[in-house]
């Protein structure tokens, strides 16, 4: 379990894939110990486990499973992704609660400055429309935002100067693909009632 307040970024350092499995290297100041070997990292959103590190390599494996639901199938060499360890008892909770799960991916459609924050409007399947609630809680990326608009074709967050200078989302251009984890809460919630 994360909260989506990012604090460190990493770069790939090298991804290598074949039919069924892929290994993730990333290169990143965020530190670690031999008895955190096993534990859950978010990456960009995913919650990966970490398989080995030494110093500033840590090494993940990802699932078929996780790549056929992440922007991992595309990902390359260079690329910065959001790193965020798993929260511990009486851990601030500053964000929401984000699995790590992700559920889809979906496109960035436009960037619109405004004063110093980024209005970010993104594509969704409609099938996901459901789990949209204006001012509800999502993660991009990881990063724990809040939804500030419903579009007819998918939502808009807004991206505070802060937020843009801790995470990959300054990266971020028109039709890049993103990872999505709806409100845990919310999904739960829809199940029930269904």
């Amino acid at each position: 379990m994360f909260n989506g307040i990012i604090k460190q970024t990493g770069k790939i350092s090298r991804i290598y894939r074949n039919k069924e499995n892929c290994f993730v290297e990333i290169f990143s100041k965020m530190k670690f110990t031999k008895k955190e070997i096993g534990t859950s990292i978010s990456c960009s959103g995913a919650c990966l486990t970490l398989e080995k590190y030494k110093g500033k390599i840590s090494k993940f494996y990802i699932s078929k499973e996780t790549l056929n639901r992440t922007n991992f199938n595309f990902s390359i060499r260079g690329d910065i992704i959001n790193m965020e360890k798993s929260l511990k008892y009486k851990d601030r909770i500053s964000g929401h609660f984000v699995q790590g799960h992700i559920d889809t991916t979906c496109t960035v459609m436009s960037i619109d400055l405004v004063g110093k924050s980024w209005l970010i409007n993104f594509k969704l399947a409609k099938k996901y429309n459901k789990y949209l609630i204006q001012k509800g809680s999502i993660a991009i990326n990881g990063v724990s935002l809040t939804i500030s608009k419903i579009l007819k074709n998918g939502f808009q967050i807004a991206a505070i100067p802060y937020t843009l200078k801790s995470t990959n989302l300054s990266y971020l251009k028109r039709k890049d693909l993103v990872n999505v984890e709806f409100d845990v809460f919310g999904k739960y919630i829809k199940s029930f009632i269904k």
